[in-house]
């Protein structure tokens, strides 16, 4: 048995408080990693912890042993990390978390562009709505939106790719059913997607921040989920700006009340501070830096939103009215007059 692998087992069930979290962590079977635990014992001769059906404790011998293999083992990988970096091509896993709402057309392309300029490296994406613990769970790197800087780990380097803007959107096929509001406070009137516990929206307008009740029909606990809600025809959720160009979503989503945007955050790519970082680590920075960061944010647009005005007549008279506007706004501007459907 691997002397190196039983001793990166032990300090691995210390850190994770059980067997079964270290066994996960290691992708090993619980039972190999107590064999390796019991091998890491049998050849120092002394127990180094303390087992029972409940608790796991260290004894005086294993603290001793605990904090010396844990400065052994960050030494050596310090030291290979720093001889990666000036000698080897990036390789290896990638080991990334993204919000959901990230799962889209732009990030799929993003990565294939790596993968061409760094086909050793394998990436391994998890979508999810929180903050991962990137040294507990195993992360590499994670790319997180946040609208205040505070909110991120201060023990880690968060750099700033590009800023994101949230708006209101729902289905064409709502919109055509129930139309859209004009204002904020006809909000009320419609069905709404909230994320997670939300029951209130914060907009911004020329006047300052405005606080609007909602009222929930579903909830949804990720920003995805809550995408593929309203592109269904549920109701009214906000949503990236960039979500109205991803293919699954641009026929599909049109803004609501785009002046009145709920909030501007920035997209950030955050890693553990590290002496020396991984040519994995770094390229994949590097790049994506490089392909987001002279990015202009996209925008919905203002026009869309008078497509409403077709699903909302009632008589012939309002009907021809109506028409005269859209053959008018046709011949002024004629990019700025939706297909029907």
């Amino acid at each position: 048995m691997d002397t190196l692998t039983s001793i990166k087992a032990f300090r691995q069930v210390v850190e994770s408080g059980s067997f079964v979290a270290a066994a996960e962590r290691l992708d090993m079977s619980t039972a190999m990693v107590s064999k390796h635990v019991v091998h890491v014992e049998q050849r120092l001769g002394a127990r180094l912890l303390n087992r029972n059906s409940r608790t796991l404790s260290l004894t005086e011998p294993g603290r001793v042993y605990f904090e010396r293999c844990k400065t052994v083992l960050d030494d050596l990988q310090a030291t290979e990390l720093e001889l990666g970096s000036l000698v080897s091509a990036p390789r290896g896993t990638l080991r990334i978390s993204a919000p959901s709402v990230a799962a889209c057309h732009r990030l799929a392309g993003l990565l294939a562009q790596y993968r061409d300029r760094h086909p050793e490296v394998l990436v391994d994406v998890s979508f999810e709505d929180r903050f991962v613990d990137l040294v507990d769970e195993g992360y590499d790197l994670a790319l997180r939106i946040a609208s205040n800087p505070d909110h991120l780990p201060p023990d880690q380097i968060a750099r700033p790719i590009r800023a994101t803007t949230f708006y209101l959107a729902a289905s064409r096929e709502y919109v055509k059913r129930r139309g859209a509001p004009k204002s904020p406070e006809e909000l009320a009137q419609h069905d709404c997607v909230a994320v997670g516990n939300l029951n209130s929206w914060r907009l911004s307008s020329p006047n300052g921040k405005i606080e609007i009740p909602l009222r929930v029909v579903m909830r949804y606990r990720s920003m995805q989920g809550a995408a593929n809600a309203i592109a269904a025809g549920i109701g009214i959720a906000p949503v990236p700006g960039i979500l109205f160009e991803d293919p699954p979503f641009k026929d599909v989503l049109i803004p609501i009340l785009p002046e009145y945007p709920l909030q501007q955050a920035t997209l950030h790519i955050v890693y553990v501070s590290r002496k020396f970082v991984p040519p994995k680590i770094r390229t994949f920075v590097d790049f994506m830096v490089e392909s987001l960061s002279s990015v202009a944010e996209s925008k919905p647009l203002h026009r869309q939103t008078k497509y409403t005005r077709v699903v909302r007549m009632q008589t012939a008279a309002e009907g021809r009215v109506l028409a005269a506007e859209v053959a008018q706004r046709s011949f002024q501007h004629p990019e700025a007059v939706p297909a029907s459907g």
